[in-house]
């Protein structure tokens, strides 16, 4: 029979119980709260189980070279340095004499390249066969084997006053897990029970989550993991407040919102081992943006004359706070040739994000190299000694303040050498596209990064006691992440006769601190917000009653095509720059993702005229079809 998360706890193996650990947080008199409320609003929500579907499954090859003792292994993704200090170990080795090296990956979305058992094996394999071994997974091993996510089953209460101001949140749930715990342990429900209250003011807080293991695919991480659920619940939360009171979902909003003269607000919660405190945002301002920028009086008065001519047609919106820039380091080495190539060296992993061109981009800047000179090596263990790789929206932020640094203290370390050589002040100096001038503008003899790079070779008597070479090293430590935060806006429509749901538009609003490359952070968002719209309409993971996964194929698991995802507007926020980093750097990989779910449901919930309907996502036409024929 399948197991459900929600039901009784048993025993996986003898006195080792289902429910394998609860997650406790909060702050505040939460009973003291109920008790003296002016109403009590409650629900029960569930998110079904989905994950990421990359266009590339997963794959690896291991390679054993006897004449250097050599272990690698080839398509890792996500973490090279910690999968391979995990590989040594199982393999009683060393880092020194075991290697991987991250393949090119369209998308990583927290399902690719945390340690799988594949990883392992074909390690296991290429050292006893003494030949490289290559194994690659088909999409029906991938649909049935690759981490699960997502599923929770959330009982939620809110302690409110008259107005429909909270005064506290008392949540209690269940994790599916599925057969074991994965690598990433406990991450997804305590990212959904730290996240949970999101941009608003919450007096009193407590949240019980059961981590239950169950007979189905064991779960992982997936592109804004425990936050696509929470933000669910909560603003699923936000809408029945407003239903309760009669007020609408935009004015229950901003009663609750975290003002900009409260920031910094530290939340008495922690997650992934830092403490949560929201560095800055305007909130309030954000929302404004986001209702101008889909025209939102405009577009009440549309939906207005639809439902009169018999549609079926209805908005809602979800608002979020992300989290971003996962300490607590990262190194980068910014090196340039004698032949003027700049060559940006760092821990980081790319998995489609762009990562590339951001850090090149930062150091072109920073250094005054030309952008077309500078490469940038990642996910190579054997290029540097210690790396966290591409997870919780880092990159650009830990990444990004590394190579900053190292970029400046090169440049100093040119100009000092370029001084010397042109017998001028360094302060006099400046590197334009690779290229040394005199700031005040005067021509005379000039110098290029590759003729200094040539000057700091082995023997020469500029070098003193420091190292050959034209190069610079940096670290970037950082105990508190960084808080984006958005807003999304849904419009669908519904079909009478078929209960079929249309995304007519989707706007996303995001407020990051500062965009280094607007066009990679519009991308991330639409593709996060195609990724939402699978997990609230279409995919899902089900199994029969003995426990047979039923979804194994593109026929049986449905995701969102061209057709069912609209043009995404987006609008990119800088009001809210991090003070954690000089850049102002806040993450930008998952906010198109965060409140996909929330925002569907409540504009379901208007299209259908039936506030609260909506409590468990996919929200499938079979469920739409039965809400209407609950109306009739």
């Amino acid at each position: 029979m399948i197991l459900q998360a929600d039901g009784e706890i048993g025993e996986f193996r003898d006195g080792l119980p289902t429910e394998t650990a609860l997650i406790e947080k909060g702050y505040g008199d939460v009973d003291g709260a109920f008790a003296n409320a002016h109403a009590v609003v409650s629900l029960s929500l569930s998110i079904g189980r989905h994950s990421g579907v990359p266009l590339e499954t997963r794959g690896a090859i291991g390679r054993y070279i006897a004449e250097t003792d050599m272990l690698e292994m080839y398509g890792a993704a996500k973490v090279p340095h910690w999968n391979r200090d995990q590989l040594a170990k199982m393999f009683g080795r060393t880092a020194a004499n075991t290697n991987l090296f991250e393949g090119h990956v369209g998308g990583g979305f927290g399902v690719r390249g945390e340690m799988y058992p594949e990883d392992v094996l074909v390690c296991l394999a290429a050292l006893r066969l003494g030949r490289p071994v290559k194994w690659i997974e088909d999409r029906r091993e991938h649909l049935i084997a690759a981490n699960h996510s997502r599923q929770q089953t959330h009982h939620i209460r809110a302690a409110i006053d008259k107005d429909g101001n909270i005064l506290a949140i008392d949540n209690e749930f269940f994790h599916d897990q599925g057969g074991y715990m994965r690598t990433h342990a406990a991450t997804v429900p305590d990212l959904a029970a730290a996240m949970l209250p999101g941009p608003y003011r919450i007096p009193a807080y407590r949240v019980l989550g059961h981590i239950r293991l169950t007979n189905k695919t064991p779960g992982g991480t997936y592109r804004a993991p425990g936050r696509y659920e929470s933000t669910f619940v909560r603003e699923r939360l936000l809408d029945a407040v407003a239903a309760k009171v009669g007020i609408d979902g935009v004015e229950v909003r901003r009663r609750n919102l975290i003002a900009l003269s409260a920031m910094p607000v530290t939340r008495a919660l922690e997650t992934l081992g830092t403490d949560i405190v929201l560095d800055s945002g305007d909130y309030p301002k954000l929302l404004d943006k986001a209702l101008d920028g889909i025209g939102w009086d405009a577009l009440q008065t549309q939906i207005a004359q639809r439902r009169k001519a018999g549609e079926l047609v209805g908005s809602g919106v979800a608002m979020f706070v992300e989290k971003s820039g996962l300490g607590p380091f990262d190194d980068v080495r910014i090196n340039v040739g004698t032949d003027g190539l700049v060559e940006v060296v760092t821990g980081a992993a790319s998995v489609g994000q762009g990562v590339e061109t951001v850090i090149a981009q930062i150091c072109a800047e920073k250094l005054g190299a030309s952008y077309d000179n500078v490469s940038v090596i990642h996910g190579q263990t054997n290029r540097i000694a210690r790396g966290l790789g591409a997870f919780a929206s880092r990159v650009s932020v830990m990444t990004g303040e590394a190579t900053r640094q190292a970029a400046l203290k090169l440049r100093d370390k040119a100009l000092a050498a370029a001084a010397e050589l042109m017998q001028l002040s360094a302060d006099q100096l400046d590197i334009v596209d690779g290229h040394i001038i005199r700031l005040d503008g005067s021509t005379g003899p000039s110098m290029t990064l590759a003729e200094i790079a040539k000057a700091l070779e082995p023997g020469s008597n500029l070098l003193g006691d420091d190292e050959p070479g034209l190069f610079a090293e940096a670290s970037f430590e950082s105990k508190h992440m960084t808080y984006p935060y958005g807003v999304h806006v849904a419009v669908v429509s519904l079909a009478r006769d078929t209960g079929g749901i249309s995304v007519e538009r989707y706007l996303v609003a995001y407020d990051i601190g500062k965009a280094i490359n607007p066009m990679l952070v519009d991308g991330q968002i639409v593709g996060g917000v195609a990724q939402g719209i699978g997990g609230a309409l279409y995919e899902e993971f089900t199994y029969d009653d003995r426990g047979e996964p039923l979804a194994v194929t593109f026929a049986d698991y449905l995701m969102p095509t061209a057709r069912e995802v609209p043009d995404v507007e987006v609008i990119i926020s800088e009001d809210a720059p991090s003070p954690l980093n000089p850049m102002g750097l806040k993450g930008a990989g998952e906010g198109g993702t965060n409140a996909v779910g929330a925002a569907i449901a409540a504009a379901i919930d208007d299209a259908l005229g039936q506030p609260g309907a909506i409590t468990q996502l996919p929200v499938s036409p079979q469920r739409i079809k039965a809400l209407l024929n609950s109306k009739m």
